[in-house]
């Protein structure tokens, strides 16, 4: 599937759901906020909210640090 992520067009094989854009990447959900179409996604519902080709998603990541 292709998703423009972050600004840069990604190829995500198999994803269906935002959570399987989060495991092909590898991050931690409580980590991380997702952009979807321009609506924040709440994490609870990063397993049901579809991804179609085209979408646009921002992945914010949090570090931990002082």
């Amino acid at each position: 599937m292709e998703l423009l992520i972050n600004g840069q067009l990604a190829h995500i094989p198999g994803a269906n759901t935002l959570w399987d854009v989060v495991n092909h990447y590898g991050l931690n959900e409580k980590m991380i906020v997702i952009e979807h179409n321009l609506d924040i996604v709440p994490r609870e519902k990063y397993g049901i909210t579809p991804v179609a080709p085209g979408d646009k998603i921002e992945i914010v990541h949090f570090v931990g640090g002082g």
